[in-house]
């Protein structure tokens, strides 16, 4: 059983940095990851560095967890592959699919994360 979340994605300076490297380390560190307030970071007792997978209407994935400046309910992933397996491909006739407000469930796994070749494999 997992907690109940909103998603918002975004750019970060990390991701924007790395973007034209995809298959490096440093892109890797930069998209493959969620983070988590406080309260929640607590309630699904995690530590820095724990995995958890977030399952939406849309696909699932599994990522880095960390804490992060944000209101209870609401994580946060970077743009990229991650994200991109837990939003719709929908624009309803906006040509941009809804990167904010997706509702997920999050829970702690001891799955790995998988590799950006291995995420782009399934695509």
């Amino acid at each position: 059983m997992g907690l109940e979340v909103e998603i918002i994605t975004g750019r970060t300076v990390n991701q924007g940095k790395s973007v034209e490297e995809k298959f490096s380390d440093e892109y890797f560190r930069a998209v493959s990851f969620c983070e988590i307030s406080e309260e929640d970071f607590k309630s699904l007792k995690l530590n820095e560095g724990d995995r958890v997978k977030v399952r939406t209407d849309f696909g699932e994935v599994v990522l880095f967890a960390k804490k992060g400046n944000l209101p209870k309910g609401i994580i946060f992933i970077p743009l990229g592959p991650y994200a991109n397996q837990v939003i719709s491909d929908a624009t309803d006739g906006t040509g941009m699919p809804r990167f904010k407000g997706v509702k997920a469930i999050i829970e702690k796994t001891d799955e790995e994360v998988k590799s950006i070749k291995e995420i782009l494999e399934v695509i």
